[in-house]
């Protein structure tokens, strides 16, 4: 075994809390060489796909990334910007929102970076450049609210992957999930509340998941549950009656069952029901990618509108808003209690104290 070396560390730099946020990937470019690099890591993951290996490689690489390159290099160019991916781009500036709001609160000591599960930039390279910086802690957040072993665990297996191969270890502290936070919690509120001040109240509001294979909640996994709890304590904040709203899941991949009901079939039979006006948020996706943007903006919004609809919206995600970076920050800080940090550690945390006693 070779272990990594940390060719930048000096005696003389201080010690630093370093906090990673991290998101699921995105493409290079929405081209069909970028898309198919991009599936095929992504859809290697045996967290992701729970087929055996050997069965699975023959339909990767035999099947899907002969067929869904093209068509999903298609996709993202509708949502592609002059700055990139939407998801690349917002969650750059999530990192930023943090970096100001956790250097008002401890200093220049504590470095906030971010990066994909899948793609650029890569969990070991950017952990590889903050630990050259001096971070001996390190704090890594996902930015998915509810715990799926998809995502969450899948990341936790790549950090755990990087260091494996490392020789000086920092202190490690990991969120799983923040699908109840209070915070999060009032963010969404506020964000459906504000929508309709502006564009008024919907006879339905949809809260759309991204779905997974029924049989991960059979065998365990708890994203089910933890949706239909962050739906539920949003419209006990927003005093919703059960006929007020529902809770979708979309995204759906291949032939076996994924977890019901289904978004674009929900929208599908709506109108015959009576409900002609419809708002969807997604509360799982921390930031506007693909699948918000295009296939609840669009796709569904066509779904809807040709079964009889007469109104659709869809409310964006938290992004970058104050409320949600307020909610970020106070997750990190914590996940930060009882951390010291390099320098005045006195001064910093009396900061830290003062800071959170003025909320």
């Amino acid at each position: 075994m070779m272990y990594r070396n940390s060719e930048q560390f000096s005696h003389h730099q201080s010690d630093k809390i370093g906090v990673l946020i991290t998101n699921l990937g995105t493409p290079e470019s929405p081209t069909k060489p970028a898309l198919r690099r991009y599936l095929k890591e992504f859809l290697s993951d045996p967290r992701v796909v729970e087929v055996p290996r050997f069965i699975w490689w023959f339909i990767l690489n035999l099947v899907i990334l002969n067929i869904r390159p093209k068509r999903s290099a298609r996709a993202y160019s509708t949502v592609w910007t002059e700055q990139g991916s939407p998801l690349m781009t917002i969650t750059r500036q999530q990192r930023d929102a943090l970096q100001q709001r956790l250097t008002k609160l401890y200093g220049e000591n504590v470095l906030v970076e971010f990066a994909m599960r899948y793609g650029q930039p890569a969990i070991k390279d950017v952990v590889h450049s903050m630990l050259g910086k001096g971070v001996r802690k390190l704090l890594v957040l996902p930015l998915y609210p509810q715990y799926c072993a998809s995502t969450t665990a899948s990341t936790f297996d790549a950090l755990a992957q990087d260091f494996t191969q490392r020789r000086w270890l920092p202190e490690l502290r990991f969120v799983t999930q923040y699908h109840d936070n209070p915070d999060y919690i009032s963010a969404l509120a506020n964000k459906i509340s504000a929508h309709w001040q502006s564009h008024g109240k919907a006879q339905k509001l949809i809260f759309s998941y991204h779905g997974i294979p029924k049989r991960y909640l059979t065998n365990g996994d708890p994203y089910h549950c933890q949706c239909l709890k962050t739906t539920r304590l949003v419209a006990e904040r927003l005093g919703l009656t059960q006929d007020e709203y529902l809770t979708t899941f979309q995204s759906r991949f291949g032939r076996e069952e994924w977890l019901q009901p289904y978004t674009d079939e929900t929208l599908k039979g709506l109108p015959a029901k009576g409900a002609k006006s419809v708002q969807v948020i997604c509360p799982g996706f921390s930031a506007d990618c693909l699948e918000t943007i295009e296939e609840i903006g669009e796709e569904n919004r066509e779904v809807f509108l040709a079964a009889g609809g007469e109104s659709y919206q869809y409310i964006a995600a938290l992004n970058s808003d104050d409320d949600h970076m307020a909610a970020l920050t106070r997750i990190i800080e914590t996940n930060l209690y009882g951390w010291t940090i390099g320098g005045d550690n006195e001064a910093r945390s009396k900061l830290a104290l003062a800071a959170g006693a003025e909320k």
